[in-house]
């Protein structure tokens, strides 16, 4: 049996924060840091990012004084007492949205990924209670994975639809970056926060043929890469290391004939004619683009989603999906995400 995802529901907060970030960050620059900030912000392709912190009841920004970040930086603690609040209900809303794409009674099994935060009962039960779904669903919670964790939570779902047909998967991805805000001189961390937003999807998936089938999940971890993608738990949040060299390893890795072959099975560079890619930066699609020679249009779903929400961590390669599978179109292709390791993750789809 092969696993389908029958329709993606998604959803963002409210609140923009890309250039009250932008504003704020330049301001802990001097001179050519500043400078060279400002340019790269410009160059990101992102238009917009969107975070759960409101605006200062005070008046003015999330930086600003009454806001979340307008004094001293919050602790681990009180990040986390904001995941545990505001994760559940942006889930919510994008079951929401999903509900109004496909029917989700009768789920059977409900699988959680997220890297931003941690709770106990943990994120899946909360869901769940809040769902009203039976206390005997069977629950996996994929946790600190980072960008490819999506991919991990379609993978689980593809093996318990696979081995029950009676399965009904509801698949669930929440991140709030927004909350691992960091202050800053370093021109580098700053541009690694410049990245990250907030954002939930939300799929149903199962053995019976609609939407995307899924199938040839793959893995592959670059040689002694492991410090270019880190997250640290720190007494101020989780702290992001993103070095600068993930593109160019990405680049050159793509050029290896082992590599390419895990990613693309027996298939050449240019016969899949989807690539739902992770948007983790314009960096990284670009090098995608380029390690596998791939004509000028082929990531512009992937570029559409950078541009309007920014890097959502594991949510951001659901939302791409949910814009392939928005297109109406037959869809034969790949995703792929990468993620702490350095590592890629994804799997091979086709229309069912």
């Amino acid at each position: 049996m092969t696993a389908h995802i029958h329709a993606i529901g998604t959803a963002v907060p409210p609140n923009a924060i890309h250039q009250t970030f932008v504003d704020w960050a330049a301001g802990r620059l001097e001179g050519r840091d500043r400078a060279l900030f400002r340019r790269m912000a410009s160059r990101s392709a992102i238009e917009e990012r969107y975070t759960v912190l409101p605006p200062s009841p005070l008046g003015g920004s999330q930086v600003d004084p009454g806001g979340f970040y307008g004094a001293a930086m919050p602790s681990t603690a009180e990040r986390m007492g904001c995941y545990a609040r505001e994760a559940p209900e942006l889930v919510l809303r994008a079951i929401d949205d999903l509900s109004s794409r496909a029917p989700i009674g009768d789920v059977t099994h409900l699988v959680v990924a997220s890297c931003t935060g941690f709770v106990a009962p943990g994120i899946d039960q909360i869901i769940a209670r809040r769902l009203g779904l039976s206390g005997s669903i069977e629950r996996t919670l994929v946790g600190f994975m980072g960008c490819y964790a999506a991919v991990a939570a379609l993978r689980v779902a593809h093996h318990i639809a696979r081995s029950d047909e009676k399965a009904r998967i509801l698949v669930v991805t929440v991140e709030l970056c927004s909350l691992h805000m960091q202050d800053s001189g370093d021109v580098g961390s700053l541009m690694a926060q410049l990245q990250f937003a907030d954002g939930a999807a939300a799929a149903i998936v199962s053995a019976e043929p609609a939407g995307i089938a899924i199938d040839r999940f793959f893995a592959a971890t670059l040689p002694e890469s492991d410090e270019l993608i880190r997250w640290d738990i720190g007494n101020e949040g989780f702290v992001m290391h993103l070095s600068g060299e993930v593109p160019v390893r990405i680049a050159a890795a793509l050029a290896d004939p082992a590599l390419r072959r895990a990613i693309l099975g027996d298939r050449a560079a240019d016969a899949p004619t989807d690539w739902a890619v992770h948007a983790g930066g314009r960096s990284i699609l670009d090098a995608v683009q380029t390690g596998f020679d791939l004509p000028s249009d082929a990531l512009a779903v992937s570029r559409d989603i950078l541009r309007r929400w920014g890097n959502m961590s594991s949510s951001t390669l659901m939302f791409v999906l949910a814009a392939m599978l928005a297109q109406n179109r037959p869809l034969d292709g790949l995703a792929v995400a990468f993620g702490p390791g350095l590592a890629a993750e994804g799997f091979a789809l086709r229309s069912a």
